[in-house]
């Protein structure tokens, strides 16, 4: 983004909670460098008195972590903070940027319970952090066209059709198939459909829930292979 050549960043966050992760980690870069741990593992050397008291303790755990290890260890975040100014600019930066009127937040998620209230909870937190948060993005969702009043007639009429050996026969005899067969199959096809006009309705119910949310809400359809 600082370089200034490129027209859009998408940055593909973890699913879930974790997508939070993002948002805490320059603070939580900041907040380290202000740490009482980082003070501590640095103060032996910027005070030659608490050297002296700590000296029994450094011995005792220099026998039992090996020699110099916790020497080494306040050597290392001695010369970690020395970056500080570094680390704690680019953290205000990044902070900044992710409030920045130009950066969108899209929530992507199916309409199953649990993925639905994740995509509800990272919604909300973006609002309570202040963070704008542009689309949701609703994927392999169940056609509404399931829930039309001619589907469902539909449906009825091939659970009909099963229970009616005249329509039946005739039916059988067009697919060149025994009668209990085509019964079978046209009586399992209803039944199916009336579960998956089931899963669409509470898709549905779903959606409006999550709908307020967002300024814009798209979805991607359920396809037999990948978009």
């Amino acid at each position: 983004h600082g370089s200034g050549q490129y027209d859009l960043v998408v940055i593909d966050t973890p699913p879930s909670r974790n997508a939070l992760d993002l948002l805490d980690a320059p603070g939580r870069m900041r907040e380290f460098f202000g740490s009482a741990l980082l003070k501590w593992l640095t103060v032996p050397y910027r005070s030659k008195l608490f050297t002296v008291a700590t000296k029994p303790f450094n011995q005792v755990a220099d026998r039992v972590l090996g020699t110099r290890f916790l020497q080494d260890i306040a050597e290392f975040f001695v010369l970690f903070r020395t970056m500080e100014a570094g680390f704690v600019q680019r953290a205000r930066e990044v902070e900044r940027l992710l409030a920045d009127d130009r950066t969108t937040f899209v929530v992507v998620s199916t309409l199953d319970p649990a993925p639905a209230r994740e995509a509800r909870f990272l919604a909300e937190e973006l609002h309570r952090r202040g963070l704008p948060l542009g689309a949701l993005v609703l994927n392999r969702t169940l056609p509404r066209s399931i829930r039309s009043g001619g589907a469902a007639r539909a449906a009825a009429g091939l659970a009909e059709l099963a229970s009616d050996p005249a329509r039946l026969a005739r039916v059988a005899a067009a697919a060149h198939v025994d009668g209990p067969a085509a019964a079978h199959v046209l009586a399992e096809t209803a039944r199916r459909f009336g579960e998956v006009r089931s899963a669409a309705t509470r898709e549905a119910e779903r959606r409006r829930q999550l709908e307020p949310l967002a300024p814009l809400v798209a979805e991607a359809p359920l396809l037999p292979a990948d978009v």
